[in-house]
């Protein structure tokens, strides 16, 4: 080929060249790229309406384990953190059910830390189209823990009806044994009657303990007069008192109301006061008071019954309010005490919307405190009810000025 028809063929493709590139820049560009990833997942329409009325914590798992939903209870227990699936036990579950379609049930026990509580769920995980998974947990803590409750009082009240039982039954073959001295026979006789009457005093406490679980006192409460439930509690004790030499003090101010329940605010008190008396020394003193604490939204009253009796050891401070838990077990048992009376006051504090504690020194003696909210506007419009109704009678007379539970302990040992 000449040079000028090479020129000529080179020009041509140059041309043919850059018409193809001007070609393929006027080609519209697509309108979706072409991508090599699927499509993320979703929750089918209705799951999110269905999972937000139902009370187990529930989790929507997408096809690479990644959380899709979670209800907010399923979070606060840990089983969905961000978008993973938090407990692997669920995980595990969760890849059976995608991969066989079958629907898991099982309990889970996990331990969340050394310190946290374990966490008791029933768990049910079922397969979703679109290789999505759904699990439903209820948690079961609360119900192991009340039938953990449940076992540990059973036992507990088994051993301690064994002993006075034991008691009696041994008592009556020393009686028969004896019939011919009539000295061992009144004096097998008369510790008879002292198991009798511990068995009577240990089977009594379990009713009412078990009566108070089942009576809400601010079901329906009444407006009850503190400066009543402390004369009670203190007449309930006083020849007790009396007998062991003790005294009994009534101070603070008075006028002090509570609504709830006036007999279960006695039989608390009347405990506290009972193990005072018991855990003193002949010559000790104890001293019952009530103290309002204004807050601004609502009253609290503190009772307090203090003594100067032995006192109670930090590490026996910390159990005393367990049911059948005993500081001195010796004395306790020799005074027919059951180890159930803190327990209750416990509860009946609990039951009134409040608290009982304690402070205490080794040698010093020891105060405790019942604190309750009084609702004293519910009160306030009970009085108001009151007087339109009794227009004749007087009106309340005002507090006596408010000291505080601590001024009245020091008092107490002063």
């Amino acid at each position: 080929m000449n040079p000028l028809g090479a020129a000529a063929v080179l020009v041509a493709g140059i041309l043919l060249g850059a018409l193809v590139a001007w070609l393929l820049m006027r080609r519209p560009a697509s309108e979706e790229p072409v991508t090599f990833e699927d499509p993320p997942a979703v929750v089918p329409d209705g799951v999110s309406e269905i999972l937000s009325v139902l009370s187990a914590s529930a989790v929507v798992v997408g096809p690479h384990d990644e959380v899709l939903e979670a209800t907010r209870a399923a979070r606060s227990l840990g089983l969905a953190r961000g978008t993973r699936v938090g407990v692997p036990e669920l995980l595990d579950l969760v890849r059976e059910a995608r991969r066989d379609g079958q629907t898991r049930v099982r309990d889970l026990e996990l331990g969340r830390g050394p310190s946290d509580p374990v966490l008791y769920l029933s768990a049910r995980v079922a397969a979703l189209p679109e290789d999505l998974v759904v699990i439903l947990a209820d948690d079961l803590t609360a119900s192991h823990r009340i039938e953990a409750t449940r076992r540990d009082f059973v036992a507990n009240v088994s051993h301690e009806l064994k002993t006075p039982i034991g008691a009696i039954s041994l008592l009556a073959e020393a009686v028969e044994d004896a019939a011919d001295d009539p000295g061992a026979v009144r004096r097998f006789a008369g510790r008879m009657g002292v198991e009798s009457a511990r068995l009577a005093d240990l089977v009594s406490q379990i009713i009412d303990l078990s009566r108070l679980q089942a009576d809400d006192p601010l079901a329906e409460p009444q407006v009850v007069d503190i400066d009543d439930v402390l004369h009670d509690a203190v007449d309930r004790c006083r020849v007790d008192a009396e007998q062991r030499g003790v005294t009994l003090t009534l101070a603070g101010a008075h006028g002090a109301r509570v609504l709830g329940n006036a007999r279960q605010l006695s039989t608390a008190v009347g405990n506290l006061v009972e193990n005072a008396v018991v855990y003193s020394d002949p010559g000790a003193r104890v001293v019952v008071a009530a103290h309002t604490r204004a807050h601004a939204e609502d009253d609290d009253v503190e009772i307090t019954v203090s003594d100067t009796g032995i006192g109670i050891a930090p590490a026996e401070a910390e159990r005393i309010f367990e049911r059948f838990y005993r500081v001195d077990y010796g004395r306790s048992r020799a005074n027919g005490g059951t180890g159930l009376g803190l327990s209750i006051v416990k509860h009946i504090a609990a039951s009134h919307g409040g608290k009982v504690g304690v402070w205490s020194q080794v040698g010093r003696g020891s105060t405790f405190t019942i604190t309750v909210p009084a609702h004293l506007a519910q009160v306030r419009a009970a009085d108001h009810e009151g007087r339109q109704a009794h227009p004749e009678e007087d009106p309340v007379q005002p507090e006596a000025p408010r000291r505080t539970a601590q001024d009245h302990a020091q008092e107490v040992r002063s």
